[in-house]
């Protein structure tokens, strides 16, 4: 195909490369008609078409490329593009205009290369095969999984955004993983030094080793695992896999042999426009450097695609001026931002600092010289606070007063804009540049849903972040234009979860299909009603959730009444109420533990955990478990928990009350409670707070007139400290507040929101809530009172419950007619030990197991 366009014919258009800026310039290209001026042509070298590489660690997590895929299988032949898969260009010929590949040789007239960039291996003595994997494609992955099998220890060279996701791939695959890392500091290009500090604590305490300023010299063969890292300095650290992520280069070999002008530090160099020093070539993406630099995020790739489609079809030039490189991720499950100057290297540049030591987290606010408008900021362990200082750093907002308010803890991140304070011109999505402006006019254009906004103006479609900020502005205009905000539980039910539930109680619905039949639509439901369902008549009824009626309602884990672990097996966890037991207790766990090979865990909330159960050894180890006076401890279902523990005046010499004694008082009368997400209680003897009660949904200290009571707290990634609620109270009152604060709780949060969150949404705040539940100004009080009773004397433990009916059991089985465990899955523990197989003599006969 050598032809020259002239008048009449569609010209040329050649794309090399068909990653995610590649297929964004298609679909540009396509939604304007593109195809009706060129014929347009796409070579890929991989043999998948674009897929998410945003979101590629979840292909280790069980998503596949066609999961990940970028658009539907026909999408390029029903828009009449060629798609050339696993045909790498090998050549560019700029005097013929032609790119060679094996398959042989394709004229243009115009040519884009969006060929992407390469990961940077540095040249290591020693470093191959397994020792020199990268993270980069689909078939990287696939080969880091190979090498994974039969490893124990797995360690990615580089600390950067890439390098802590490959860290998470090596966790998700069941290795011990380690990070080394040439700078001082992780995340060295977004973070100063107390936001690395505080990112390598916090991914320290999730079992990741992390090493810093390690220059690696050589790789040789290991003793305890098969290689060695020889440091710089005569340290070592001993591993079974290497995966080098230590940066990336500009993928511009086309460029460079064709003669295209190259950046210093790499790169296709192009203009404002995109085009490259060969007018008719275009470079976009990270092969491509403007103003000496090469952009590493999707965002300037997607602009400048964006731009290109544009000026190839002839409409009035947009300029590429560079791009915002804010960035909002969750690495590792640790929340970590970076906007704008980061490092405050603006001349007269100020910062504000809150440094969180105990929970590993920080926040740096830079200002300006005059103190009124955000140049940017750092973020570690909360981005609660991100879409807030973003749109003062790129709308030139002015800053209130005190400008430190924006990063002290609030509860709920910083102070929010509300979408009214947004320009117009406020970009809302960075990844497809949709402005507040352009949300609003597909609103004004009928999209009267936030899928409709979404299809219409692809924000929240690329990375995700900005998907909280478009449904608050979403919301916010259709509120201004007089349009009731549809705030329906799913497509099969017109209510809230607070309307469900209220439902539910007034009318004494017990099952799904009773309540789909009254007040739904539709036959079966769906994976958000359903659960949330379940647990409304959990928490009003209290049934035995394996009754037949409520099993389908169940998720995974309250399914078979225990945590799956990513292995596929499972955690047995009994109640050990106020963290008090019986020597002999302990003896039967640890006997338990022993026969059925189970890993022990002593957790913070003071229960042992035992991991590696099978599915059909379940009922087996709860038999013996009850039989020794245990009861389910509900770690499986969105309930009641624990309720933690000192050991309060009876042993303790500051100690004012008995702790131990409330806090058995209080599991028992709690356990079981099913609400909308897990609650945890603490009880500490003193306010030397050894329990730990003010990070608890629940938390009571002793004083020496009574107990303080404590709401709304909990720990995690968005650790919000319990607020002083009551003081100097004795039992009764203590328990009766409880009740009502729990049930109101249940009554009006929404589905999956811990009473945290619950609490940040209450209009009027803590005081609203004194007035509710202490001075009963809605009238509630015995109302909520004799609710909580009546669960309190539902309460059965589940897996008595369960082991006392035969049809119940046959749920743990792992064949239908078959007792027996499935021969051909071996499990591996944890600790480098094996699980043993079972003596021949105890693995009954088929007619035996059934």
């Amino acid at each position: 195909m050598k032809a020259t366009a002239s008048s009449g014919q569609r010209e040329r258009l050649v794309i090399v490369g068909n990653g995610m800026v590649g297929h964004h310039c298609v679909e540009q290209l396509v939604s304007r008609g593109a195809l009706q001026r060129f014929e347009v042509r796409v070579f890929g070298e991989e043999r998948q078409r674009a897929y998410d590489r945003v979101h590629l660690s979840e292909y280790f997590g069980g998503s596949c490329a066609e999961t990940l895929a970028l658009c539907e299988h026909d999408f390029y032949d029903a828009n009449g593009v060629h798609l050339h898969l696993g045909e790498a260009v090998l050549e560019i010929d700029r005097e013929r205009r032609e790119v060679v590949t094996a398959e042989g040789r394709y004229g243009y007239d115009q040519l884009v290369l969006a060929t992407g960039s390469y990961p940077f291996v540095p040249p290591i003595e020693g470093s191959s095969g397994n020792a020199r994997l990268v993270y980069r494609t689909l078939d990287d992955l696939d080969g880091i999984r190979a090498a994974a099998a039969g490893a124990r220890r797995g360690v990615v060279v580089g600390g950067g955004l890439l390098g802590l996701e490959a860290a998470n791939a090596l966790k998700s695959l069941g290795l011990e993983a380690h990070v080394v890392e040439f700078a001082p500091r992780l995340m060295p290009v977004q973070l100063d030094g107390e936001g690395g500090a505080a990112l390598k604590a916090q991914i320290e305490a999730l079992g990741v080793g992390v090493h810093l300023s390690r220059a690696t010299q050589s790789v040789s063969a290991g003793e305890t695992y098969r290689y060695r890292m020889n440091f710089d300095g005569g340290e070592h650290l001993e591993t079974d896999l290497i995966v080098f992520s230590a940066g990336i280069r500009p993928q511009d070999a086309l460029g460079r042999g064709c003669g295209l002008d190259i950046a210093a530090r790499g790169g296709v160099v192009i203009d404002n426009h995109c085009r490259s020093s060969d007018p008719r070539i275009f470079a976009i993406g990270e092969c491509a450097s403007w103003n000496g630099s090469v952009f590493g995020l999707v965002a300037p790739g997607y602009s400048m695609a964006r731009n290109l489609a544009g000026l190839l079809m002839g409409e009035a030039a947009v300029a590429f001026t560079g791009a915002d490189m804010s960035t909002k991720l969750k690495l590792l499950g640790v929340d970590v931002g970076s906007i704008g100057d980061a490092h405050g290297a603006t001349p007269g540049a100020r910062s504000y600092r809150f440094i969180d030591e105990a929970n590993s987290a920080y926040r740096r606010l830079v200002v300006d010289a005059s103190g009124k408008h955000v140049l940017g900021a750092v973020l570690v362990g909360d981005n609660s606070y991100y879409d807030t200082l973003l749109q003062y750093a790129q709308n030139g907002i002015a800053l209130p007063a005190d400008p430190a308010a924006l990063i002290l803890p609030q509860g709920g991140g910083a102070p929010a804009l509300g979408a009214d304070a947004l320009p117009d011109s406020a970009t809302i999505c960075s990844c497809h540049n949709v402005s507040k402006g352009a949300v609003c006019a597909a609103i004004d254009g009928g999209c009267s849903d936030l899928a409709a906004v979404k299809g219409c103006t692809k924000a929240a479609t690329g990375c995700g972040g900005c998907a909280a900020l478009l449904k608050q502005v979403f919301e916010h205009e259709l509120t201004a234009r007089g349009v009731a905000v549809d705030k329906s539980l799913c497509e099969h039910f017109a209510y809230t979860r607070q309307e469900l539930y209220g439902l539910v109680r007034v009318e004494g619905i017990r099952t799904f299909s009773e309540l789909l039949e009254r007040h739904g639509k539709g036959h079966l439901g769906c994976d958000i009603c359903k659960p949330a369902v379940g647990n409304i008549l959990a928490s009003c009824w209290n049934q035995p959730i394996m009754d037949p009626a409520l099993v389908p309602l169940q998720d995974t884990n309250d399914t078979f009444m225990a945590n799956m672990q990513k292995n596929g097996t499972y955690s047995v966890v009994p109640r050990i109420p106020g963290g008090e037991i019986t020597p002999d207790k302990l003896i039967v766990i640890g006997q338990v533990a022993k026969k059925y090979d189970l890993y022990t865990k002593i957790t913070g909330g003071q229960r042992i955990d035992l991991f590696g159960a099978q599915l059909h050894e379940l009922p087996l180890i709860w038999g013996e478990l009850i039989e020794a006076g245990f009861e389910t401890g509900h770690a499986y279902g969105k309930s009641t928990r624990t309720v933690k523990s000192c050991v309060g005046s009876t042993w303790c010499r500051y100690g004012v009350q008995d702790s131990v004694a409330m806090a058995l008082r209080l599991e028992d009368r709690y356990k079981g409670l099913r609400s909308p997400h897990k609650l945890k209680f603490a009880v500490s003897g003193c306010t030397r707070e050894c329990a730990e009660a003010q990070s608890k949904d629940i938390g009571v200290i002793a004083t020496d007139k009574g107990w303080n009571l404590y709401v709304c707290g909990n720990g995690g990634m968005r650790p919000r400290h319990a607020e002083l609620f009551a003081t100097d109270l004795d039992d009764e009152t203590l328990v009766r507040l409880i009740d009502r604060v729990l049930m109101f709780y249940i009554r009006t949060a929404d589905k999956l929101q811990r009473t945290s969150v619950w609490r940040e949404n209450l209009e009027g705040g803590l005081d609203y809530l004194k007035q509710v539940i202490i001075d009963d100004s809605l009238g509630l009080a015995n109302e909520l009172e004799a609710q909580m009773q009546q669960v309190v004397d539902q309460y059965e433990c589940e897996w008595a419950n369960a082991l006392n009916d035969p049809e119940k059991l046959k749920r743990f089985r792992t064949f239908v007619n078959d007792r027996r465990a499935d021969p051909d899955v071996h499990f591996v523990r944890e600790r480098e030990q094996r699980r043993p197989a079972a003596p021949l003599h105890l693995i009954p006969t088929v007619e035996e197991a059934v």
